[in-house]
């Protein structure tokens, strides 16, 4: 059938991966440090990709292709579930509230913390981890809400953690001073549902606007339970 689906520009992508954490279909993945569309069907052709894309390298198109097939995608979801341990879905399989991992699943539970200190009051704005970093900005419940937290948050970044509720002080004027004055390649903000830790993620919002740059960033907020939420 010819339908609306998105089209990629291999050459404007930047290999930032907004694209692909913006999908919530998992039509797109990082091959080789390019963003791809793996599958027609699971493409619903809304687009929430295109806003986030820095380099605009996404866009629609016309074109014969698989319809949208949500079961496809709601099954491709199922088999990538992770169970409480933090292990896949369907690498493992829950036994008396354990995890009993096959032969070809590792469970990694080392830090994977890049500096120190942490607390975005603390941090020196001017230290030399953050040039070309990737930045994680967390409200410091969510590591203890989410189990992985590690694995799937900390990996590969610059960890800065608060909580606005707590703290009497103005974080985005510290944020600000980072951003500004640093190579940040991508900000990620990790918040809980509860209505306090709106703080952290406005406290972002404005020192990205005040800092005069355009960095790909996202918000991922984790529920009381410790589930992303979608």
């Amino acid at each position: 059938m010819i339908r609306k689906i998105i089209k990629i520009d291999d050459k404007k992508c930047n290999g930032c991966g907004a694209c692909a954490k913006a999908c919530h279909e998992g039509a797109i993945k990082m091959i080789n440090g390019k963003a791809k569309l793996i599958r027609d069907d699971y493409c619903d052709g809304l687009g929430d990709c295109l806003p986030v894309c820095p380099t605009n390298a996404i866009s629609f198109e016309m074109r014969e292709a698989l319809a949208y097939n949500e079961q496809a995608v709601l099954d491709a979801k199922k088999d990538t579930e992770t169970l409480p341990c933090g292990c896949p879905g369907t690498n493992a399989k829950k036994i008396d509230h354990e995890c009993s991992c096959n032969s070809n699943t590792s469970s990694d539970i080392s830090s994977k913390l890049n500096q120190w200190p942490v607390q975005i009051k603390l941090v020196n704005p001017y230290a030399s981890y953050f040039d070309n970093a990737n930045l994680l900005i967390a409200a410091d419940c969510t590591a203890y809400a989410y189990g992985n937290f590690h694995n799937d948050f900390i990996k590969n970044k610059i960890t800065l953690i608060g909580c606005p509720k707590l703290d009497n002080e103005n974080y985005a004027v510290k944020l600000t001073e980072i951003i500004k004055n640093n190579n940040i390649k991508s900000v990620t903000v990790v918040r809980m549902e509860v209505p306090c830790c709106g703080g952290i993620e406005m406290a972002v919002k404005k020192a990205l606007m005040d800092s005069g740059k355009f960095i790909p960033w996202q918000v991922i907020t984790i529920s009381t339970d410790g589930k992303i939420v979608e």
